[in-house]
């Protein structure tokens, strides 16, 4: 028999081919196998159906699910060399055949009848080839049947009988997906199937995390409501407390309806033909995972509310706000499950839909302007500048007598990088000034002015200074309070009742006359100048000829080997230091306007005359007066208007501890910190070294003060007195935070001479403050004992008298703090000083100086004495609002001189309780009585007190750290903004190892205010950790060993710098985008760093201070900042030119 029947004719081995013809059979010769041997193989196949037999008697199941045994005649098989790989395949083939079997189900009755008939072609086969007997046979092979023939299939199969059909078309195949039966409670109900195969793939899926698709859906979701039940555990103590939920699982009973009782209520109701109960129609299924009831009910809410209402403004302003809300969720609108999933929430979808939200909201109220400014924030995200701006100047035409309205347009326009120039929001500024002028003047008869008018053109007349001073044309805007505060303080009697328009064209006659200004020497004022004129003018005096000897020009460029832009850096701050005075042309010396070197320093009557004011209250002018001050700086009580304060804050001078020069007691209230004064632009690297203003700065300061003095009387006048000697203290300080002895020896003598001369005055004389401010001079100079006698010849001449005095108590306290810090420790505290000047100011005497120790009886009649005071003063304040004005200085002083008396006598608790009584008594007042400014004034400044004591008490001894920080926590929440308190919280935290308290404080703070304080504090004290950390890891040669963790702090401090920026005043704050670049670049990514400069550029285009770090950061772009500078029209001191010849001479 040959191996291929088929080809059994073929030549067999070892034969010859019959004839030449035969030769095309030598091809088949392939296909016979000499070693092929019939009967080997016939003994075979015998063996194989009897292994077949075997089989077949045994159940179907238990054939598919034992493995297959190996036959005798295996072993007569050689195995192969390769054994462990052969091994492995056959493994891996068992493993594949049984899990293909395991996927055939049992009611599949063709795979059965397939098998049959293969196994009944098996036998037939052998049947002829070998007499072998088999169980089935092939119907073709049987001859002379006529009848039918049935088989019989012992084996049973259920669906046969379970679907009444032997068709396979007629019998249900169905695949399961998950766990999930219909009718159950997935909240309450769960199946365990018997089939472990949905377990096992459950086993190798990871766990979602908080953070992943799945979880955020968990976290919209509403959990089930439970309730404790009220049956007690019968033991009376139980470990687990037995919980019930409010809705119970009502079991649902058979019906003709529900007749397997699967079915929930709702579904059994809906069979029936009825509704929901009322109760229950607008409770969202429990079933619902994604939480998009909740939004869609909250979403028809917002539509019926403003359906029945379009004209509620704040509901249409929420429902703007809860777009983000319904973005951040899936989406109510989904029409299936993978759109759910694969739909995308971009940024300009939210912003469009947005936008048509705010559309109709303006449809319904044509006349709201805070709907379209919110529609014009939105529309900056995506649409041009020049479209927006366009928008900007239509809404502005529409409501020219909106000030609130001009001031964010006026923003708008300074901080658009793209279209910015320095010269087009300077004429923007004079025209929404005077646009207001003609409304507030009744002018411009189409609107009328609205309440508040006056003191939003001041705010926008000082934001305007500001800007001009940012942009280095501090001469202009120094010519603008010229101009104004001659304008409002000197105006003649006959052009009082003209217009504002009508009155700037007398006043440019003067302006352009050549005649001295305000601040200037032989100024007079606008109306002594036009009174003169109508008398046939001026009659000129040649002044005496001054000694010049005494101008010294500094030399600009010291070290020519330096970089050029450190000259150039150098020569510039020097000139804005010199120079921040218009020029003017000196009539001795015959000079023309043609001789002024740089025709920038030069104002003409043209930048002036728009942006002039009529002021007619007097608080307001005194404001300005304050303003002014301020700017040239002059340390003032009067604050920069809220509106405008982030955008001059430029200076890094908020983080200074204003106390290294001075005791934690008696600290000295300096100027308004983070806004620098006009010839200041220091760096962020090196700090001011110089100290007041030049010499001619100098001299306008003491002009000014000269002319302004005698146009006010009282409180006014003894105010800019206080001013004066105030801005001598603040030079005394700085002089000793140099430490250089001769320019604080010659500075002293001026500053003791001009405190002399103002207490000569009739009207000083009995000024208690002026006297404060010189025995502090004295003692700040080192004179102790001049101060001392200084001190007792105030509070002699106050005698009895003193105690109605609002600043007797003030005088006095100073005077005790200065001697509590002069003491070494507390165990004489009783034998000081201190106690006799504490005790002396309760009784109602003339003073008496230190003689020795006090009387015990005296301090009894002290304490006595202050107790009555206190809680008379406390009634005066909270009886009210017209007594709380008067009533609110003395008592912080009282509070103070008390609570330091029992601090010397009784110890650090009593006066703790002292400060806690009274802050509880003014906290009642103002919540009775409402916050008065006064009032709040008053809290705050005892609230300082008492962390200055705590702080001194802790240097002096052992005490927990615990009730100063609470003291700090309750007065920063309550007074977010004060930046004595932020500097003094960050100190105290800097020294604690755990930082979370901190950083969640700071983060409870920045959520619940809009101050900007907060933020910048945040990311300050950070930086101190980081330095701590790097001051410990580094060593004496300055490398780092990484032996401390950094712990994430450059990204923290990285992401507190953009949140930051991302709040509305943070955008916008000069300051705050330069301590992001120095942050930045400290780290040593300079590409980075550029970037963010640009960045910053876009927010803050008109901050010279920014161009000129981006130049001592990044040195090889001097050329392309000075340009960039120039075609925004910056002011340039130093052209590159110029520079470069003086470095050639």
């Amino acid at each position: 028999m040959a191996l291929f029947p088929a080809f059994a004719d073929a030549v067999k081995p070892g034969e010859a081919p019959a004839s030449e013809s035969e030769g095309s059979k030598r091809d088949l010769n392939w296909l016979t196998n000499p070693s092929f041997c019939s009967e080997d193989a016939l003994r075979l196949h015998q063996h194989s159906l009897e292994d077949v037999d075997l089989v077949s008697e045994k159940s179907p199941v238990q054939s598919r699910l034992e493995p297959p045994r190996e036959s005798e005649t295996s072993e007569s098989f050689q195995k192969s060399p390769k054994k462990k790989k052969r091994k492995k395949k056959q493994q891996h083939h068992k493993r594949e055949k049984k899990r293909r079997d395991e996927r055939i189900s049992e009611s599949d009755t063709d795979n059965d009848d397939r098998h049959d008939e293969r196994k009944g072609a098996e036998l037939n086969l052998v049947d002829k080839a070998s007499n072998v007997s088999s169980h089935s046979i092939w119907l073709d092979d049987i001859q002379g049947l006529t009848t039918e023939v049935f088989r019989t299939d012992k084996k049973a199969d259920p669906a046969n009988w379970q679907y009444k059909s032997l068709y396979r078309g007629n019998i249900a195949r169905y695949k399961r997906r998950g766990n999930v039966c219909l009718g159950i409670d997935l909240k309450r109900q769960y199946i365990i199937w018997e089939d472990t195969a949905a377990e096992k793939k459950q086993l190798h899926k990871r766990p979602e995390r908080y953070f992943t698709k799945g979880g955020l859906k968990l976290l919209s979701m509403d959990g089930i409501p439970v309730c404790s039940t009220d049956q007690g555990s019968p033991s009376g103590s139980s470990t687990w407390i037995p919980v019930s939920q409010l809705d119970p699982v009502t079991v649902p009973t058979a019906s003709w309806e529900n007749p397997l009782g699967i079915y929930d209520p709702l579904t059994t109701l809906w069979l029936q033909g009825k509704g929901p109960p009322e109760q229950n129609a607008l409770k969202q299924p429990e079933s619902q995972e994604n939480g998009n009831f909740s939004l869609m009910r909250k979403v028809e809410e917002y539509n019926r509310k403003l359906r029945e209402n379009p004209r509620d403004v704040q509901m249409w302003m929420d429902f703007v706000s809860f777009q983000d809300e319904l973005m951040r969720g899936p989406s109510c609108y989904s029409v299936n499950e993978g759109e759910l999933e694969m739909r995308k929430k971009s940024l300009k979808l939210l912003l469009e839909k947005k936008l048509a939200i705010l559309e109709r909201a303006i449809e319904s109220n044509l006349n709201n302007v805070d709907l379209k400014l919110a529609r014009l924030k939105l529309c900056t995200e995506f649409w041009e500048p020049s479209a927006v701006i366009k928008e900007w100047q239509k809404l502005v035409f529409l409501h020219p007598n909106n000030a609130a309205l001009w001031q964010k347009y006026l923003l708008f326009c300074q901080s658009q990088f793209s279209t910015f120039i320095v010269s087009k929001v300077h004429s923007l500024y004079g025209k929404c000034l005077s646009t207001l002028s003609a409304v507030q003047d009744g002018s411009m008869v189409s609107h009328p002015a609205l309440p508040g008018t006056e003191e939003a053109m001041l705010a926008i007349f000082l934001q305007q200074c500001h800007f001009l001073r940012q942009t280095g044309h501090s001469e202009k805007a120094l010519s603008l309070f010229q101009a104004l505060i001659d304008f409002t303080f000197f105006k003649p009697e006959n052009v009082k009742n003209l217009t504002t328009r009508e009155q700037v064209e007398f006043f440019e006659t003067f302006w352009d006359s050549g005649e001295p200004r305000v601040g200037e020497k032989g100024a007079k004022g606008w109306k002594a100048w036009m009174h003169q004129q109508e008398r046939g003018g001026w009659i000129v005096v040649n002044p005496p000829d001054e000694d010049e000897d005494d101008v010294e020009e500094e030399e600009e460029i010291k070290d020519k080997s330096l970089p050029k832009w450190q000259n150039w850096l150098h020569v510039e701050c020097s000139r804005e230091a010199r120079q921040w005075l218009p020029w003017r042309p000196d009539k001795t010396k015959q000079q023309t306007l043609e001789d002024c070197e740089d025709p920038e320093r030069q104002v003409l009557s043209d930048d002036l005359g728009p942006s002039l004011i009529n002021i007619s209250n007097s608080n307001l002018r005194f404001q300005l007066l304050c303003s002014f001050l301020q700017f040239i700086g002059v340390p003032c009580e009067c604050n920069l208007l809220p509106s405008f304060l982030y955008i001059a804050m430029d200076e890094n001078s908020i983080f200074e501890d204003k106390q290294h020069n001075q005791g934690l007691l008696s600290s000295f209230n300096l100027p308004l910190s983070g806004v620098s004064s006009t010839g200041h632009m220091d760096s962020m690297i090196q700090a001011r070294k110089h100290v007041g203003h030049s010499k001619e700065g100098e001299e306008f300061i003491q002009n000014f003060f000269h002319m302004m003095l005698p146009l006010f009387s009282g409180k006014e006048k003894s105010n800019l007195s206080i001013f004066w000697l105030q801005y001598e203290l603040s030079k005394i300080f700085q002089c000793l935070k140099i430490g250089n002895k001769k320019k604080l020896k010659a500075q002293g003598k001026k500053s003791k001479k001009l405190a002399k001369n103002l207490l000569k005055a009739p009207e000083n004389r009995n000024n208690l403050s002026l006297w404060q401010l010189y025995a502090y001079l004295e003692w700040l100079l080192g004179n102790i004992e001049d101060a001392r006698k200084v001190f007792d010849t105030a509070l002699n001449m106050a005698g009895s008298a003193g105690i109605k005095n609002p600043q007797y108590y003030h005088l006095g306290l100073l005077y005790a703090e200065l001697e509590t810090e002069l003491l070494g420790s507390l165990e004489g505290a009783l034998e000081s000083r201190t106690v006799h000047i504490l005790t002396r100011l309760a009784e109602r005497g003339p003073y008496v100086p230190y003689s020795g120790q006090v009387l015990a009886v005296n301090i009894l009649k002290a304490r006595k004495t202050y107790e009555h005071l206190l809680q008379d003063h406390l009634n005066e304040s909270c009886t009210s609002d017209q007594e709380q004005i008067s009533s609110s200085q003395p008592l912080v002083g009282l509070v103070g001189c008390y609570s330091l008396f029992q601090y010397l006598t009784l110890g650090i608790d009593s006066a703790v309780l002292i400060y806690r009584q009274v802050y509880e008594k003014l906290k009642g007042c103002s919540q009775r009585l409402g916050s008065q400014n006064s009032r709040v004034t008053a809290l705050e400044a005892l609230t300082l007190m008492h962390v200055n004591l705590l702080r001194y008490h802790m240097q002096m001894s052992v005490y927990p750290l615990n009730p100063l920080r609470e003291a700090l926590l309750e007065a920063l929440k309550m007074y977010p903004s004060n930046q004595s308190l932020w500097r003094a919280y960050i100190q105290i935290q800097s020294k604690t190892h755990n930082a979370s308290k901190t950083r969640r404080f700071f983060d409870g703070v920045t959520r619940t205010t809009k101050s900007l304080e907060p933020w910048l504090f945040a990311i300050q004290a950070e930086q101190m950790r980081k330095q701590l950390v790097e001051s410990v890891q580094r060593v004496a040669t300055g490398d780092v060993y990484a032996t401390i963790p950094e712990t994430g702090l450059t990204n923290r401090i990285r992401a507190l710098f953009e949140r930051a920026i991302e709040t509305d005043d943070g955008t916008h704050c000069p300051l705050l985008w330069r301590l992001y670049m120095h942050f930045m670049v400290s780290l040593g990514n300079k590409e980075k760093s550029k970037g963010l400069f640009y960045r910053a550029l876009q927010n803050c285009p008109w901050t010279k201070v920014l161009y000129m770090d981006a130049i001592g950061y990044f040195p090889d772009e001097l050329q392309e900042i000075l340009d960039l500078m120039t075609e925004k029209e910056l002011r340039v001191r130093v052209p590159i030119e110029e520079l470069e010849l003086l470095l050639e001479d």
